[in-house]
């Protein structure tokens, strides 16, 4: 395995969650143990990445995000990766095509807030996404409608799962949302409050 890489075996369920983490919060530790609990995973990786094309202000130091995101998150099914900056992807299609060829067998999930399938169809081939791994999508407050009416939704309505959130087995394109207790906790807040120095 390459240095500075997590390990992981054939079989093993592995969700993925990415973001800028700018800064982790208690919002991002819920989502991720909602996840755990409820759709068969056995572990999760959260990708902190570079930075998001989609945003104009790029976010605080990698270094920084990292140290934040691992004295939040301790569970030890939980790795905090800075793995797209070692890939050198940005894009979410290529970082997955490369972790499958990296890590044969592993059956990956790409996990993701509602508010970002609202505007899923904005992300680079995103319809590879979804044929590429199944897809788990995590409820956020006043954001139940729109991600269920969102492009992508109604793209790939049939490849909704109808019962149930547990994506272990499931060949793509399958998706499910997660409806669950919820924590308003975002970043933006947390930064415009003025809590996390950058």
């Amino acid at each position: 395995m390459r240095a500075g890489f997590p390990i992981a075996s054939k079989g093993l369920v592995i969700g993925l969650f990415g973001g800028s983490f700018d800064p982790a919060h208690e919002g991002h530790v819920h989502l991720t143990r909602q996840a755990l609990a409820r759709m068969g995973l056995d572990q999760v990786w959260w990708l902190v990445s570079p930075g998001n094309p989609l945003k104009a202000r790029q976010p605080a130091p990698m270094a920084a995000r990292l140290a934040r995101a691992r004295a939040l998150m301790t569970d030890p099914r939980v790795k905090i990766t800075d793995l797209e900056a070692k890939l050198g992807t940005r894009a979410t299609i290529d970082t997955l095509r490369r972790l499958q060829a990296i890590y044969p067998g592993v059956h990956f999930v790409w996990l993701m807030g509602a508010d970002n399938l609202v505007q899923f169809h904005k992300w680079n081939r995103w319809r590879d996404i979804l044929r590429a791994v199944p897809v788990g999508v995590l409820a956020r407050p006043g954001l139940g409608v729109a991600a269920r009416s969102s492009v992508a939704a109604r793209a790939f309505g049939v490849n909704q799962i109808a019962r149930g959130e547990n994506l272990r087995g499931k060949a793509a394109p399958a998706w499910c949302f997660v409806n669950m207790p919820m924590k308003a906790a975002s970043s933006s807040a947390i930064r415009a409050r003025g809590d996390w120095k950058r």
